[in-house]
């Protein structure tokens, strides 16, 4: 489908500053924490593997060669061996190649322990934790086969704050006990340095995920952020743009998607546009085709209204009511061809350095407003813009105010800021509060019972928009008081808009004569304004 491809948004950095809620940073944080408790888990069953693998070999070779060392030394030993044999022996059970101390356990004549260790200097009985040497002392069960020889038991200790393997066993039927000591100090570094690797495995392991959780989420985002950037453009009228569709996956079948949403949405946008500028070209082919008539019907009905005082006392109501809306007609046309203008963007400003308050007097007295409005203006303030157009928005907002506020209305002209605001204020009721978003829209009514009245329900409609192509706008609120509604003009005091054009121009609405946006004509005090209240 031809269209703007829409690419991979701007070329941004690699890793933008994103808030907490980012769809990016949510990603790498979960790929980060199942990586992080992956590994750890993974690290401390291989440290914890490890270190029973290396415990138990240490232990299993220590204890094993002790039984066979009291099997082939203490257990040749008299009954009651001397303080020397036990010394001797001692000594050579711990010479062999496993590498532990050893305790020599015997009785004398008079019952009194003999001790006897390989290491005198540095090893005592005190070191054999009591609960080992209670379960050595105990007599043990025997088995149906037989009487056990021997009985061996073992126990893992702190002593001096280094780990140690310490067994023991008594010879059955008589003979010393021994205990052996053997330094685990080898296998706590060896365990150390496996905990260091693990650790740093695990560390490079979450590094790892992070990096793999960034380029996941770069492919998985980057048809969201084309996404995100096709919308955007859609949003900004751009209605040709459309995704570029690669793949059959879930992204793929959301571009689709999009594309087809944005074809069918251009589609009726162009219907709609058609349509608009149909009925456009038809409301300005009718305005402009009523002229000619309502030219000749004016010229009838101003005859008329010069005779209406010779005129049969039965036929005057009827001629002052066929003036009447014949003038009502022409109003209601110039507005038309005056919002025909403005959608067609064919409205132009003639710009020109005016003194507002001049301007707003000459609009109050053309109309006879002047016992009406107080006006509250300084002369000497200077603003450029179009005059007609001032003269236009000013009819209608103090025309409404007058018409559905009643007077006096105060209208009030300051500067601040490069910029001009004029108040116009009425005393009336007030708009209701579900009117006022709708009082600039066109042919709004606020009363649905009342859809025939004396307005055309235009006037403050082109009033915004001849305020909007000077480049300002028009505020509707109620009095902080509930004393009337406040209209708000503001308007910049220097250069119009770029798109506004300084060439003189024929175009608009009527200003001081009454015709066009204005919609009461000649001098009445009480004007047609938008019927919103």
């Amino acid at each position: 489908m031809d269209g703007t491809r829409v690419v991979s948004g701007a070329r941004r950095s690699l890793l933008p500053r994103l808030p907490w809620t980012s769809l990016r940073v949510r990603l790498v944080v979960v790929f980060g924490v199942v990586a992080l408790t992956a590994a750890v888990s993974a690290s401390g069953i291989a440290y914890w593997l490890n270190r029973e693998a290396v415990l138990s070999r240490t232990q299993e070779a220590t204890l094993s060669d002790f039984r066979k060392e009291m099997q082939e030394g203490p257990a040749e030993l008299p009954a009651l061996p001397s303080l020397d044999d036990l010394q001797e022996t001692a000594r050579r059970m711990a010479e062999g190649k496993v590498g532990y101390s050893v305790i020599l356990v015997g009785e004398q004549d008079s019952g009194r322990p003999v001790v006897a260790t390989s290491d005198p200097e540095g090893l005592t009985l005190a070191d054999v934790p009591g609960s080992l040497r209670g379960a050595v002392d105990k007599r043990q069960q025997t088995s149906a086969g037989g009487p056990a020889r021997y009985h061996l038991f073992w126990q893992r200790v702190e002593r001096y704050g280094m780990p140690y393997l310490v067994g023991g066993t008594r010879i059955t039927g008589g003979g010393p006990t021994g205990y052996v000591f053997k330094s685990l100090r080898t296998e706590r570094q060896d365990l150390t340095s496996l905990a260091r690797s693990l650790g740093v495995a695990t560390a490079l392991a979450l590094v790892g995920s992070a990096l793999l959780a960034q380029a996941a989420a770069t492919t998985v985002l980057r048809p969201v952020h084309r996404l995100g950037e096709a919308a955007r453009r859609l949003g900004e009228g751009k209605l040709e743009t459309r995704l570029r569709v690669s793949g059959t996956d879930e992204l793929a079948e959301l571009a689709r998607t999009f594309n087809k949403t944005a074809a069918s949405l251009e589609k009726k946008v162009a219907d709609m546009s058609a349509r608009e500028e149909s009925s456009r070209r038809f409301v300005a082919d009718m305005s402009h085709e009523l002229r000619t008539p309502l030219t000749a019907l004016t010229a009838v009905t101003e005859v008329l209204e010069d005779e209406v005082d010779n005129l049969d006392p039965m036929i005057a109501p009827a001629v002052t009511l066929v003036v009447s809306e014949t003038r009502r007609l022409g109003d209601l046309v110039e507005n038309l061809m005056e919002v025909t203008r403005f959608d067609a963007g064919t409205a132009k400003v003639v710009l020109d350095t005016v003194d507002v308050a001049d301007q707003v007097t000459a609009c109050i007295d053309a109309r006879a407003w002047l016992d009406a409005v107080d006006l509250d203006a300084e002369r000497g303030t200077m603003a450029r813009l179009d005059p007609r157009r001032l003269d236009v928005i000013l009819a209608n907002l103090i025309g409404n105010a007058l018409k559905h506020g009643g007077s006096p209305v105060r209208v009030s002209v300051r500067t601040a800021e490069d910029e001009l605001r004029i108040e116009v204020r009425d005393h009336g009721p007030g708009i209701p509060e579900e009117v006022l978003p709708h009082v600039f829209d066109r042919f709004y009514k606020a009363s649905a019972s009342r859809p025939r009245s004396e307005g055309s329900g235009l006037g403050l409609s082109i009033a915004m928009e001849n305020a909007q192509i000077h480049g300002g706008t028009i505020t509707a609120a109620n009095s902080p008081d509930g004393d009337g509604a406040v209209f708000v003009l503001t308007l910049p005091c220097g250069e119009a808009p770029d798109d506004t054009d300084g060439a003189d121009s024929t175009d608009g609405v009527g200003g001081r004569d009454g015709a066009g946006a204005v919609e009461a004509g000649g001098t009445d005090p009480a004007p047609e304004g938008k019927d919103v209240r």
